[in-house]
């Protein structure tokens, strides 16, 4: 005889409870970290997917982990990875070569998402997919950039709106091969380059008045920016994603200053423009020259990402600046806090952003439990002014 709808009910409940997590690319620098990071929080089995599954690092603790050879350009490999999941998370790439396809496995399998990426080509594709139409969720862009860079002005205030907003952010560490992919790929989706929707982004535009403005800003050599080491380059840069913050929450005018420490990935981006291709092979040469020129920048330097967030507003200044030693592990700790706000509930049925949805608070508590940011400071001046010893 078959058992009542809440008999049902109750049956996947526990099933659910009792599901692997799926993660996607957990042999990677993101990866690996967010493994760890999830153990600790004590989420139950994981299922760790990668194209070698040799490459697994046994030194991560993880009782009845189940290691699982996956190719995410297969749409039956991933079908059969995600088959019995209850959330993946995705930290594989390029993500502008995977797009949604592994968010579309997930869901059609029956599982919960969240993409430390998929930004905005991604959101576009999955809105509106009958894989939604349930009690199904999928966040997006739960990484460090995009996801933490937008949620951090909110930390400042909570009503944006007519605020100024200057951003500046960079650093130099070594750079995953599907990292450098990514990044490579953006050159040539950005300053209207882009084919079929996919912009990432416009060099030298600024947000103001209401909308982009092109060539509104100008690159800044040789100059000194707190908290960077030696002189460094400035380059505005107009994120899809900054953009959408900036739409979204009525600032008045948001500048955002790429800094480039040292010269030889900055150069080899300009010489890279134009003549990125996203065959694999290509691709994977490309990614190895960005890898080479940021070793070589790194040369002599500890390793370290930073991003200060000065808001000017009628009420006064204040400034966020974060530090961390790995982009990777901030991103990973952004993803783990996400994967545990689907699971418990916290964020709802439905196709999200994670700045849109994730307390930033919350988010800034769990990252700096993860050990993931080291320094989360905060101050009632800008970032591009003097400031007294001792204040940072």
């Amino acid at each position: 005889m078959d058992r009542d709808p809440a008999q049902k009910r109750r049956a996947a409940a526990v099933t659910a409870a009792t599901a692997p997590v799926g993660v996607l690319g957990a042999t990677g620098a993101v990866g690996q970290a967010a493994v760890r990071m999830l153990t600790r929080c004590g989420i139950g089995e994981l299922r760790l997917g990668a194209r070698d599954v040799g490459r697994v690092d046994p030194a991560i603790p993880v009782p009845g982990a189940e290691p699982c050879r996956v190719d995410a350009t297969d749409p039956d490999s991933l079908a059969r990875f995600c088959a019995g999941t209850r959330l993946v998370l995705n930290c594989a790439g390029p993500s502008y070569l995977l797009m949604d396809r592994v968010a579309r496995a997930a869901l059609a399998a029956g599982a919960d998402y969240v993409d430390v990426s998929g930004d905005g080509p991604a959101y576009r594709l999955l809105d509106g997919s009958p894989l939604l139409d349930g009690e199904r969720t999928a966040v997006l862009s739960a990484g460090m950039l995009p996801g933490l860079a937008n949620i951090v002005p909110r930390v400042l205030a909570d009503d944006l709106t007519g605020a100024r907003l200057v951003v500046y952010a960079g650093g130099i560490e070594p750079f995953a091969p599907a990292s450098a992919g990514d990044l490579a790929l953006s050159l040539d989706s950005s300053d209207g380059a882009a084919t079929d929707g996919h912009w990432y982004g416009e060099t030298l535009a600024a947000w103001s008045g209401g909308r982009r403005r092109r060539n509104a800003l100008p690159v800044r050599e040789d100059v000194e920016v707190a908290g960077f080491p030696g002189r460094v380059t400035t380059m505005p840069f107009l994120t899809a994603d900054a953009e959408r913050l900036a739409r979204s929450t009525g600032l008045a005018e948001l500048h955002w200053y790429n800094v480039f420490v040292g010269t030889a990935l900055r150069l080899t981006l300009t010489r890279l423009r134009g003549r990125v291709r996203s065959d694999p092979a290509a691709l994977a040469g490309i990614a190895g020259e960005i890898g080479a020129a940021a070793e070589l920048d790194l040369t002599g330097l500890d390793p370290f990402y930073l991003m200060a967030f000065t808001l000017h507003r009628p009420a006064g200044t204040a400034t966020a600046v974060l530090r961390t030693p790995s982009s990777f592990a901030l991103t990973a700790a952004t993803a783990a806090h996400t994967v545990e706000s689907v699971l418990s509930g916290a964020v709802g049925p439905g196709l999200h952003y994670a700045d849109e949805v994730l307390d930033p608070h919350r988010l800034l508590d769990a990252v700096t439990g993860f050990g993931a940011l080291p320094v989360f400071q905060t101050h009632r001046h800008a970032h591009d002014e003097p400031m007294e010893a001792g204040s940072l």
